[in-house]
């Protein structure tokens, strides 16, 4: 492939004697790799249904190589339920590498399209709270999108600048995740068209861009709490040298080691201040592994983190009231297996969502979504929605119809289409949790042995 004649000749003076052997990497196939999500399904049993050929990838705990030439997993059922997400081996790492326990609050301020949110999404099993930023309007809907057909239940999806967001969560997050925007320099052979802007805009232009970012993150990482900061870039610009700018900013942030790979590389002292410290950062090269570039440093702000405060120490109450409104709601869940709290129930208007845990009183905030959304109670009857269909785990409702993968009717539920069914398959009337091999896949409405599609218009496979 065609290099950038500026991106070769930098990377011949950073890489001496290895870059003969990185220039040759852009000669060899990408790699294509998928992310196993854990939540629904265990790495194990995947592996023994996976319907086309997959590998171990030896650093990341769900993740596999696949043949992206020959197999198209995103046409697969098994994609539209969400079992896996695709996404480029290196770039598991940051999300992989970044401790999350049950109950944190958890931002991934660079979220869109959500391959990294819905990893930490998937650790915070249901606890906690998962803010997914995206400062653009359209990257922020297809984030929801991701997060939604993960079955991630405790969300809330923003679409605010940092700054902005940092006026409203002072020291409030446990764990930070800031993948970048950057020039891309280590996805040249993945995307080639990352070329252009990175010929457009210059390293400087980004390095600016992420020291803006890096500030009001700091600002909203709670003391003790703990930040992974990333790039899919080489460039010490954007790397080294700006965990210098805000390590020199903020003095109360340390780095700190990350969990290990044979195959990676430290970060480079030399291309920065000359810190040592900066040797616990991680590069990943495409020469060395079997994936694309990556830069990773994760810093610690000292003091002792908190974990049990809510955004404003207040607790929601469910309103008596709204809790007679929702009648047909209760009798709906009947047959939903959950442990369901109803003081994080909040009916907007006719919409119902199941909130957070850590995300009361928030007024005034530019968000798509703050919680799960249930479904809709209307006049005598309750219509669950699509994010309720993906949230429920394999066994979890009642009334279920499943189906095969190779069954054909599976791709016509997908594709919006009324089934038939046997006597076999099913019977009775009502709502009825179609699935594909018992994993959920979206709702319908089961009269006379026809089921009428519910399946969310905007996901429809064409």
């Amino acid at each position: 492939m065609q290099l950038p004649e500026q991106f070769m000749e930098k990377m011949k003076e950073l890489l001496t004697e290895e870059f003969p052997a990185f220039l040759r990497s852009y000669d060899e196939e990408r790699m294509y790799g998928l992310r196993v999500n854990t939540s629904k399904i265990s790495c194990e049993e995947f592996e023994k249904i996976a319907p086309f050929a997959i590998r171990k990838i030896p650093w990341i705990r769900n993740g596999y190589y696949y043949d992206g030439n020959n197999v198209s997993p995103a046409k697969h059922p098994y994609y539209h339920a969400g079992l896996y997400y695709l996404q480029e081996p290196s770039a598991m790492t940051p999300a992989d590498r970044l401790d999350i326990r049950e109950y944190d609050a958890v931002l991934d301020l660079c979220a869109a399209p959500g391959g990294k949110a819905t990893e930490l999404g998937v650790k915070l099993g249901g606890k906690g709270v998962l803010v997914a930023n995206d400062i653009s309007s359209s990257r922020a809907k297809a984030l929801l999108k991701n997060i939604e057909l993960f079955g991630i239940v405790n969300p809330f999806v923003v679409n605010e600048t940092p700054a902005r967001l940092a006026e409203y969560f002072p020291e409030f997050f446990d764990r930070i995740l800031l993948d970048a925007p950057c020039s891309g320099e280590g996805m040249f052979r993945k995307e080639p068209s990352v070329i252009k802007s990175y010929v457009s805009n210059g390293v400087d232009y980004y390095a600016k861009l992420q020291r803006e970012i890096l500030v009001p993150a700091v600002h909203m990482l709670k003391p003790g709490g703990k930040m992974l900061y990333s790039t899919c870039t080489f460039s010490p610009e954007e790397d080294e040298r700006s965990i210098d700018y805000i390590i020199d900013r903020f003095p109360e942030l340390k780095l700190i080691d990350i969990e290990g790979y044979e195959g990676f590389d430290t970060g480079r002292p030399e291309w920065g201040s000359g810190n040592p410290n900066l040797k616990k950062c991680v590069r990943i090269w495409p020469h060395r592994m079997n994936g694309e570039g990556h830069f990773l440093a994760l810093l610690q702000k000292d003091g002792v983190c908190d974990s049990g405060r809510g955004l404003d120490g207040s607790i929601r109450r469910t309103d008596k009231n709204m809790l007679k409104s929702l009648a047909y709601f209760f009798e709906f869940a009947e047959n939903l297996e959950w442990d369901i709290d109803e003081s994080r129930l909040e009916l907007q208007g006719e919409r119902l969502f199941y909130m957070p845990e850590k995300t009361a009183g928030l007024k005034g905030m530019r968000f798509l979504r703050n919680g799960l959304y249930m479904g809709d109670c209307l006049k005598k009857r309750f219509e669950p929605s699509q994010a309720l269909a993906m949230a429920i785990r394999r066994g979890e409702y009642k009334e279920c119809i499943t189906l095969p993968g190779d069954d054909a009717r599976v791709l016509k539920y997908l594709k919006g289409e009324t089934l038939s069914l046997t006597s076999g398959e099913a019977n009775g009337k009502g709502w009825r949790l179609f699935c594909v091999d018992g994993f959920p896949l979206g709702w319908g409405k089961l009269a006379g042995g026809m089921l009428k599609n519910k399946y969310h218009s905007g996901w429809r496979v064409l």
